[in-house]
Order: structure tokens, then sequence, then C-alpha cells
């Protein structure tokens, strides 16, 4: 019975080791096509913005430019203020990463180490935001920034998307602080600190790839939003990137697709950047905290 049980474990064994190359080939065959459906909107994009209006309009497809220009990035550069949007966009994104982190944070914690009556409000204030369609609020929410002066502000639109933004950046930053150790504050309480030190010392630093998560969900959210700033901008010199990017478009229609190309692509430097000065903070810090007195 022993011998039996014993060739049974090492049949599945052996099934197992045939069986891994196989699924690491198809491993590799879904990342490949992944990275190709993402990588190559991105290098047609590149391409695109290289292209003279000519090869853009003839009938013939090149993956690369045959004669690389760089006529596309001085036309929007110049012609459709696209370094002023950019400015708009950075400082409403900026502001509003600012703004919502401050208040997730407390929030966060409020909602992971408290049950009550608080948390059950805050669960339900996130559910519900999260239930009604942009559309159904723009109107109304025109409506009173309009009462207050707010609209065709950038303050204005750093409220709403503010607003817009913190459910779901709470939602996600309670399930760090959840993941978090009791144990851990506990254990700074009977070192002698106090709560605001504990929090300080020890549950911050183990936040942080949280807190760095956060950010970057709520500045892309602000840095690439459209709708709101359609509804609620009106003076050009006011209009964030995806607006200014919009103008690309004609009133028949007609698209400028070189100049569009030129934009989208230097619009993207910002968040490359962001996410670059960023990630390193993501893999780090998960135990920071703890060696910390």
């Amino acid at each position: 019975m022993v011998t039996q049980n014993a060739t049974k474990t090492q049949r599945r064994r052996a099934d197992r080791r045939a069986k891994k190359p196989l699924v690491r080939i198809l491993q590799y065959l879904a990342l490949a096509g992944f990275l190709v459906f993402l990588g190559f909107p991105l290098l047609w994009l590149i391409s695109t913005a290289f292209k003279s209006s000519a090869e853009i309009n003839s009938l013939a497809v090149n993956l690369f430019p045959l004669q690389p220009t760089i006529d596309n990035f001085m036309v929007a550069l110049e012609r459709q203020g696209l370094v002023r949007a950019a400015g708009n966009s950075l400082l409403v994104a900026v502001a509003t990463t600012i703004i919502v982190t401050l208040l997730s944070i407390p929030g966060a914690y409020v909602m992971a180490r408290y049950q009550g009556k608080l948390r059950s409000i805050g669960v339900g204030y996130i559910l519900v935001s999260q239930i009604f369609p942009v559309i159904l609020i723009v109107i109304p929410l025109f409506f009173i920034l309009r009462s207050v002066g707010l609209v065709d502000s950038l303050l204005g639109l750093v409220a709403v998307y503010s607003v817009y933004t913190l459910p779901f950046s709470l939602w996600m930053l309670q399930g760090y602080v959840a993941a978090i150790p009791y144990d851990v504050e506990e254990a700074a309480a009977i070192d002698g600190a106090n709560k605001l030190r504990t929090l300080q010392r020890v549950v911050f630093p183990l936040l942080m790839p949280g807190l760095v998560a956060t950010a970057m969900f709520s500045f892309v959210s602000a840095y690439n939003e459209f709708f709101f700033a359609l509804v609620l901008l009106q003076s050009p010199e006011n209009y964030t990137l995806p607006i200014a990017l919009s103008t690309f478009v004609g009133g028949e229609g007609k698209v400028a697709v070189g100049p569009l190309a030129a934009g989208a692509l230097l619009s993207s430097i910002p968040s490359i950047v962001f996410f670059t000065l960023l990630q390193k903070r993501l893999a780090t810090g998960l135990l920071s905290g703890a060696v910390k007195g």
C-alpha cells in the first residue's frame, strides 16, 4: 500500500514537471501578445508624429517614417497652445493628487481600523458615489459650480476631480492599511510611542506603497480626464491637455493627424516622468517602518 502511494506521488510529480515547460511557454506567449497589444499603438503614434503630411495622407502604410520631420511638433506647440494646456493639466493633476492623498490617509485608516457607524457611512459613500454615471451628475454639478463662481476656473476643476477621485482612493488605500498587522502598532505602543508617533514612524512607512499607488491613480485620473473639463472650462487659456488635443479636430471632422500625434506624444511625457519618479517608492517601505524606533 505504501509502495502504491509512493508510486502515485512520483507520477504526479512527473506530470507536474512535464506540464511546467508547456505552461511557461504559454505564459510567455500571452505576455508577448499583451506587449504587442500595448506597444503597437504607441509605436504607431511615435511613427505618425514624425511623418510628413504628404506621407500621412498617402495610401502607403509604413510603420517607420520615410523622411522623419519635426514639423508636426512645431505646429502642435505653436498653434494650439499646448504648452499652456500642459501647465494647466499639471497644476490641476498635482493639486488633485495632494488633496486626495491627504484626505485619504486619515479616512482610510479609520475605515480599516475602527468598526462602527463611521465605517458604514464611509463604505456607503464609496458605493453610492460609484453608482451614478458622470452624465447624470454633470448638469447639476455645473449649476452648483456656477452659483459659487467656479465655472471656467482651474480651482473648480480641482474641486470636482478631488471629490470624484476620493471614493476609489479611499477604498484602495484602506486595503493597504488593513494589510498592516495591528500587532506592529501594539508593539510600538508597548515601547512607549503615542498614537501620533506610531502613525508617523511605523504606519506611514509601511503604507508608502499604498500612498504611491493612490497618488498615481489620482494623478492619472485628473491628468487624463476629458468630460468634466469639456463641460466646465470655456476659456482657451484654461484648457487642459485633453481639451487642447481635441482642438486638432476641425469643425467638419477633418483631423490634423500629424500634429495630433505629436501633441499626444508630448502630453504623455509628464505622466512617464511622474511614474518614473514614484515607481521606486512603490516597491519599498513594506518593512521599513518595522525597523524604525
